[in-house]
């Protein structure tokens, strides 16, 4: 077999991997060394082995991570997220779906700290659906919503997609970070809007729910949610008016939630060690997976694929709305199997020729990417979202109840997507604001 060949059995051995769940990391890190070890030998195989890891968790930026995720995680444990969703499901309570919608709009907050869509969904599926389903709402509603709401934990700033994103690309990760926020807001509001008018025309989906507590006053709403969004505002607002770097914000971030906790009351030796714990294990979670993606792009550069794959891509793409449809068809499909990090490892090194060829903006690209991404992971038959709420609700829920209740929130996402595509002001205005 030659180079090419090679390159394209590897893909089609890891498409096989990953249909057998077996996990990314240990798919991609199998595929890429022996690949790689028929290509150029055992030695450069086992070279690649010990050098690619290394030299790709030794770039300085990646060490906002572990401090974003420490400040979610504090954050979290603490209790600075606990008041969202009480509050806000007392606030949408003469809306209809208005549990659900108070759901998307806590996820969207929670996911600010978090920055993760798995961890985003995880934590809703044990705080929200079963109090949906106490309720009356339609299993497919209860579990779709949360499924959904979690993809916001990758758009919202600050996300590690986008932080990865940026590396690769050399594209601003603080101008990535405030790109974010509109397309974040305006998927969450396609989200509240759909179901509003869902459960308006069709009320069996969600029965009005008897809210325990009365209306309270703005004030007292801010004083029971105003941690979480005075850390994400002082976090944000430092990067957007130039004061710290996003890998500065991310020991602020950490620092500030700490300070906060101690505010409240909340910081003690327990929450310290959980956080830092959590850290670890998904700081460690998230490197292994972009450390067999890297040594996985590598095996894939050293087949020559990306090249035939570009050369054959500019014969035919010749304007940037082809491009864009490409992008479209590709991250749809790749987002099924492979976590977002993953797949703009493996893809961008192939997809950056292309998009500096047409002078497309890096920035606008990749809020549209992420976006694509995160539908993936609602899509069938490997989306992980699903997963994440399927294992958190056990056998109470069925797989395909998931799935249907998510098919709706897709559709608002394209929607959404279209319109990102359509008018790439909305996630351009605020990156020009800044100095």
């Amino acid at each position: 077999m030659d180079r090419l060949e090679i390159g394209g059995l590897g893909v089609a051995v890891l498409l096989v991997m990953l249909a057998f769940r077996v996990p990314v990391a240990v798919a991609m890190g199998i595929v890429a060394f022996v690949g790689t070890w028929m290509i150029i030998g055992i030695t450069g195989a086992w070279g690649i082995l010990t050098t690619v890891p290394y030299t790709f968790v030794s770039n300085w930026n990646l060490s906002a991570i572990p401090m974003f995720l420490l400040m979610g995680f504090i954050a979290a444990q603490s209790g600075l997220t606990r008041g969202l969703f009480s509050e806000f499901r007392i606030l949408f309570r003469k809306i209809p779906g208005g549990l659900a919608s108070a759901t998307v709009l806590s996820a969207a907050m929670f996911s600010t700290a978090s920055g993760s869509s798995v961890a985003t969904s995880a934590a809703f599926s044990r705080i929200a659906i079963p109090e949906m389903l106490r309720a009356g709402y339609k299993p497919s509603l209860a579990t779709g919503v949360v499924a959904s709401a979690g993809t916001l934990g990758s758009l919202i700033p600050p996300s590690v997609a986008m932080i990865i994103y940026g590396i690769i690309t050399e594209a601003s990760i603080a101008k990535l970070f405030i790109a974010g926020i509109i397309p974040g807001a305006l998927t969450a509001t396609m989200y509240i809007a759909m179901i509003t008018i869902r459960v308006w025309l069709n009320p069996s989906l969600a029965p009005k729910a008897v809210i325990e507590g009365q209306a309270k006053s703005a004030w007292a709403i801010i004083k029971d949610v105003w941690p979480l969004p005075a850390l994400i505002m002082g976090v944000l607002g430092g990067i957007f008016l130039g004061w710290f770097t996003p890998t500065e914000a991310g020991a602020i971030g950490a620092a500030l939630a700490v300070v906060i906790a101690l505010s409240r009351g909340a910081f003690n030796y327990n929450v310290l060690k959980g956080a830092i714990l959590d850290t670890a294990i998904g700081t460690s979670t998230l490197f292994l997976v972009a450390m067999a993606a890297t040594m996985f792009a590598v095996f894939l550069g050293l087949a020559g694929l990306p090249a035939a794959v570009s050369s054959f891509a500019t014969t035919y793409i010749d304007s940037p709305i082809l491009l864009i449809l490409m992008l479209v068809a590709l991250y749809l499909v790749i987002g099924m199997f492979i976590d977002s990090i993953g797949a703009m490892i493996l893809t961008l090194p192939v997809l950056l020729p292309m998009l500096s060829a047409m002078n497309m903006d890096l920035i606008w690209i990749g809020i549209i990417i992420i976006k694509l991404l995160e539908i993936g992971l609602l899509s069938p038959p490997v989306g992980m979202n699903i997963y994440v709420v399927k294992s958190s609700m056990g056998s109470a829920v069925r797989l395909q109840e998931i799935f249907k209740g998510a098919g709706w929130f897709i559709l608002a996402d394209l929607i959404t997507l279209a319109l990102l595509i359509l008018f790439p002001a909305i996630s351009l205005f605020l990156p020009e604001l800044m100095k």
